[in-house]
């Protein structure tokens, strides 16, 4: 799709308010969708699918289902490569209704693969392959829909705007969280791994299907038309040039997004993907006090609720205030508070919901400006591209295997620590890459006019009887 001719050079660029409504709603629903289901595996690995797929693994069941969520994380630097430089050259709305059409479609038949005890080692090895299939996409899905969403929203509330594309990821993941809470308290545990573990990945295709609906009736970004319009011949540039260009021109930009994606996605990851199971399983089996599968994810869901109502507010402080408090006060809660939050998880359920807070509010933090300061760093002709190949590539090698190395280093030393270690290790890179990052809040995006809003506009002057006056007479002199 195309839309209207925007001004290109410095001249400000104005978007049509609806649109701008349109093309956030969009990437937020797609997130959703796209997150609650890369999500709910994680939710069902301790309760279900341990025992469904890997049921003579013993000790280790938990590890090797972890294990298989992080494979995912493997194929992730290869979608991005793939999708994010494609949408610097096709437009970030076609790539992003094929990625989101890729999840749906591998979280739909997840739901169908039979167990264990069916196909025996094909089981999990086909288990493995969807979780393959599911990182490919997922490495142009976030970038991507974090690209639109800047590149759409006006200056002056790109944090606010952006904020709500985390709404939408903390809200799949929390719904997967809910969803698979209300299975395991209602299901008796025979049926719970017969069948019940199915319907929330099946869920996932209606919700799918109307993410990719909207992302289809978009329009590209003004940023995107802008870049067209000057240089159509950006369309065909070739990989080989953006590694080159990553790496040369942008490489302070990609260390310094690459440093705040560590901190923000190792946080998330083992708050969502790892504590889990500490809680469910590790603990239990180090002689400590954990809790029920049903009591872990209602908490997480609580304080993930907790973080909706804040993260959208912390978006619309950060267009006041500047996003750098923000992340610094996310990075020094992990430094000073990363290993007590921890502790505060073996101290009956009280202290795990106190010590989940104090991961959710270091998480709401980084969630809350993190989508609006990432694609700041880089220029529009490469910006989908090196987003995605940064992110990807640090997420994948620091963050998204946190909580298999975090499982395996507990097992294998008995330390119950390690968890807070990992956070207070991310903390510091927060730190870092923060006091790095040149202030982004207000400013034009890398190779975009600046861009308001047709709200922002003041209103017309109307005509004696109240009809607006597009070119209204030059005031009268005497």
């Amino acid at each position: 799709m195309t839309g209207p001719p925007v001004p290109v050079g410095g001249e400000p660029a104005i978007e049509d308010a609806r649109t701008i409504r349109r093309a956030t709603t969009a990437a937020t629903l797609g997130n959703f969708a796209s997150w609650y289901d890369f999500g709910i595996y994680s939710y069902l690995a301790a309760v279900a699918l341990d025992r469904v797929f890997f049921p003579d693994a013993g000790e280790w069941a938990a590890v090797v289902t972890l294990a298989t969520f992080a494979a995912a994380f493997v194929v992730r630097p290869l979608g991005g490569v793939l999708f994010g430089p494609m949408g610097d050259r096709i437009g970030r709305t076609r790539v992003l209704s094929t990625t989101i059409l890729l999840m749906t479609v591998a979280t739909a038949l997840l739901g169908v693969v039979p167990g264990y005890d069916a196909l025996g080692p094909a089981a999990p090895a086909i288990v493995l392959l969807i979780r393959l299939v599911q990182g490919f996409a997922a490495g142009g899905e976030y970038t991507g829909a974090v690209t639109l969403v800047a590149e759409y929203a006006p200056d002056r509330r790109r944090g606010f705007l952006g904020s709500w594309l985390e709404f939408g990821t903390i809200t799949g993941y929390a719904v997967g969280a809910g969803v698979s809470a209300l299975l395991v308290a209602v299901l008796p545990g025979d049926d719970l791994l017969s069948w019940g573990w199915r319907l929330p990945f099946l869920l996932a295709l209606p919700l799918g299907v109307i993410g990719l609906y909207l992302r289809l009736r978009l329009a590209e970004t003004p940023a995107f038309r802008q870049l067209m319009e000057r240089s159509p011949a950006m369309a065909t540039m070739a990989l080989r040039r953006v590694f080159q260009i990553l790496l040369t021109r942008c490489r302070s930009a990609a260390l310094v997004a690459g440093g705040l994606v560590v901190a923000w996605n190792t946080t998330n990851y083992v708050l969502t993907n790892y504590v889990p199971t500490y809680l469910t399983r590790t603990l239990p089996g180090h002689g400590q006090s954990g809790t029920s599968g049903a009591l872990a994810t209602a908490l997480q869901v609580v304080v993930m609720l907790a973080m909706l109502c804040a993260i959208v507010p912390t978006g619309l402080l950060s267009d006041r205030i500047g996003r750098k408090p923000v992340l610094l006060t996310g990075s020094a809660v992990l430094v000073l508070l990363g290993l007590p939050s921890v502790w505060l998880l073996r101290a009956g359920p009280e202290g795990q919901l106190l010590g989940l807070a104090v991961m959710g509010f270091a998480l709401l933090c980084f969630a809350a400006v993190t989508p609006s300061t990432l694609p700041a760093l880089f220029p529009t002709f490469v910006r989908y591209g090196s987003l995605s190949i940064v992110f990807n590539v640090f997420v994948s090698a620091f963050a998204g295997t946190a909580p298999t190395i975090i499982g395996v280093a507990v097992t294998t030393t008995g330390d119950l620590d390690w968890p807070g270690y990992y956070l207070v290790a991310a903390g510091v890179i927060g730190v870092v890459s923060t006091l790095l990052v040149r202030e982004p809040a207000g400013r034009a995006l890398q190779g975009a006019a600046p861009l308001t809003s047709s709200a922002d506009l003041p209103a017309p002057p109307l005509s004696p009887d109240g009809i607006p006056l597009e070119n209204p007479p030059p005031p009268h002199r005497r």
